[in-house]
Order: C-alpha cells, then sequence, then structure tokens
C-alpha cells in the first residue's frame, strides 16, 4: 500500500509540477463610439504577483506588449493603442525603470468604419509575464473583435 501512495504522489507531484503557466487571460469586445468609430477594446486579467509589460519598455527591459491588427478594407486604424496607466518602478529584474500592470489592463484602438456591414476584424497580441522570481518567454495570442 505504502508502495501505490508513494507512486501516485509522484504522479500528482509531476503532473502539477508539468502544467504549463498562463498567468494572462485575453478578452476582447467592441465599444462603439459613433456611427463610424468604435473602440477595440483587449482587456488582459492578470494572476497575482504577476506582471504584464507595458507596450514601452527601455531597449534592456523584457519584450513589451505589442498589437498587431490585420489590415481589412472595412476599416482603419486612428492613432496607436492606448493602454492603462499601470506602475512605473525600478524593476529589481532587469535593472530599468519599467511600467507595467498587475491584476488587470486594458488596452484600446479606435477605428473609423469605411463600410457598414458586420465584420471581424483579427488581430495579434505578443506580451510577456514575469512574477518575483521568474520571467515566462513572449507568447503570442489571437484575437478577434466582432464589428456589428
Amino acid at each position: 500500500m505504502k508502495k501505490l501512495v508513494l507512486a501516485l504522489s509522484f504522479l500528482t507531484f509531476g503532473f502539477v509540477h508539468g502544467q504549463i503557466l498562463e498567468p494572462v487571460k485575453w478578452a476582447t469586445s467592441v465599444n462603439k463610439i459613433s456611427e463610424t468609430e468604435y473602440d477595440l477594446v483587449t482587456t488582459a486579467t492578470i494572476e497575482i504577483n504577476w506582471h504584464l509589460y507595458s507596450q514601452s519598455v527601455p531597449e534592456d527591459g523584457p519584450i513589451p506588449t505589442n498589437f498587431t491588427y490585420k489590415g481589412n478594407p472595412n476599416y482603419l486604424k486612428k492613432g496607436n493603442t492606448i493602454e492603462d496607466k499601470g506602475h512605473t518602478v525600478d524593476d529589481p529584474i532587469f535593472g530599468v525603470k519599467i511600467k507595467y500592470f498587475d491584476n488587470k489592463a486594458s488596452f484600446k484602438q479606435r477605428i473609423k468604419l469605411k463600410a457598414k456591414a458586420p465584420f471581424k476584424v483579427y488581430a495579434t497580441v505578443e506580451f510577456m509575464v514575469c512574477d518575483d522570481s521568474r520571467c515566462l518567454p513572449p507568447a503570442e495570442l489571437d484575437l478577434v473583435f466582432n464589428i456589428k
């Protein structure tokens, strides 16, 4: 019986230890501003003790959060993607002043419609997260926004 319990313990530890960490969950929404303008809103929900980095970080810092919107004849991008205020600190891991987000972060991209029919806007977000002791490799995720 002891051998069975020991074997199950090792299997359970290996399973838990081998899980892929995904400390950020992403969601998209669309806010209508006027008949021809919409905001594409991307919200990151960040697990406790993890930090998601800003779109603007120093050269010696982590990979910045970056949004790429796929071209589409139905809309034009207006300006750059704007982000929440966040926190700016002297980061001990990278040794530079860095802006990051914890708990939640919102990013907005304004678009101007060129067509009235419903369509989808496709985008990708590249991002990097760290906690107080480690950083995960940069990740890329596909996003979809439904314009109605």
